[in-house]
């Protein structure tokens, strides 16, 4: 598939749009967005391999004076690194009379229980036994061999990104009351960005689709020709392509157009349930720009300042799809969706 002429860089990385469409003209989809489309795209992700990994969170999440915590499947999980700066993981719950571990301090390197003193160096001790974790620089995992039930893997399903040293990430993470499937099936459904997102997507096409008979994740993808919405009629046009390498992550990676080679990583980890019986599910979003601009060292040199930005980018369109992810865990618990 030949890149649209339109998606060739030019000297600017902005363009303008000449002719928009308003919202309420533009091509519908829905008739493109074929309920069994989508749902065979997510049966085939949830039968490829996970090894049992789930993301936990931000790789700088995890801090010097504190364990991240995060509870996967009902366990309370705890991430830290230990004296020679290796993550560790295990539960969060003390071995000795149960106090959460979550609010006690990292102290050279040890996790020293505040009710006790009960100091954990990442090895098994006194009743408490380390899981596997995995820390592949954006994102931290952690491999639970009983939640997942599946074959373990040494290491997590992690999508190819852009080299660290030339870009730069950023990490959101929202809670919603819906399942995995929810949110990926949200991200496997493309057809919805410009209609239900006019903030941020004008010009949506999806230009290819995956057949029933697509096997592996590269060429089961979604490809789709869009305009990122900056402000007014300034845009940034790309190719994208969704693909699914685990049940529980979608990937978007720039295959034309600005920023070629960047990835947004939608990972879904099970939190439990509420006090009300309804699953929870985080959403941890991992965006990964670069670009072979001159201009983008500048870029690299304000990320501090630039994931803010990001997040809150992020934060408003999972504000969004966490809300109909939810609503799609509702319908069908009660036996209506029509999907």
């Amino acid at each position: 598939m030949s890149p649209d002429r339109s998606l060739r860089r030019g000297r600017f990385p902005l363009s303008l749009r000449r002719r928009p469409v308003a919202w309420e003209r533009q091509r519908p989809t829905w008739r493109e967005a074929r309920p069994a489309v989508i749902a065979q795209a997510l049966k085939r992700a949830q039968a490829r391999p996970s090894g049992n990994w789930y993301v936990v969170g931000a790789s700088r999440a995890v801090g010097d004076d504190r364990p991240l915590a995060r509870t996967v499947a009902g366990r309370e999980i705890v991430v830290w690194r230990d004296a020679s700066g290796r993550l560790v993981a295990g539960p969060g719950i003390c071995p000795h009379l149960g106090a959460p571990l979550r609010d006690s301090p990292v102290r050279c390197g040890a996790l020293v229980c505040h009710w006790h003193g009960l100091a954990l160096h990442g090895g098994p001790f006194a009743g408490w036994d380390p899981v596997p974790a995995h820390d592949d620089g954006v994102l931290v995992w952690v491999r639970l061999d009983d939640v997942g039930g599946e074959p373990p893997l040494a290491a997590p399903v992690v999508p190819a990104r852009p080299a660290p040293a030339d870009a730069v990430s950023a990490v959101y993470v929202g809670v919603g009351t819906c399942e995995p499937e929810d949110v990926v099936a949200n991200r496997l459904d493309p057809w919805h960005g410009a209609w239900f997102h006019p903030y941020s997507f004008v010009d949506l096409t999806v230009v290819g689709a995956p057949s029933t008979e697509a096997r592996g994740a590269a060429e089961d993808a979604f490809t789709v020709d869009v305009s990122f919405k900056l402000a007014g009629r300034l845009v940034v046009p790309v190719r994208a392509v969704f693909t699914a390498p685990e049940p529980r992550t979608v990937v978007m990676r720039i295959a034309e157009g600005e920023g070629r080679g960047s990835v947004v990583e939608t990972h879904a980890t099970p939190l439990g349930h509420d006090d009300r019986g309804r699953p929870r599910t985080a959403v941890v979003e991992a965006v990964v720009a670069a670009s072979d601009r001159p201009g983008f060292g500048v870029v690299r040199a304000l990320s501090p300042l630039m994931r803010p930005l990001v997040r809150a980018a992020a934060g408003r369109l999972w504000r969004d799809d966490l809300a109909y992810a939810e609503r799609r865990r509702h319908l069908r618990s009660t036996g209506r969706f029509p999907g």
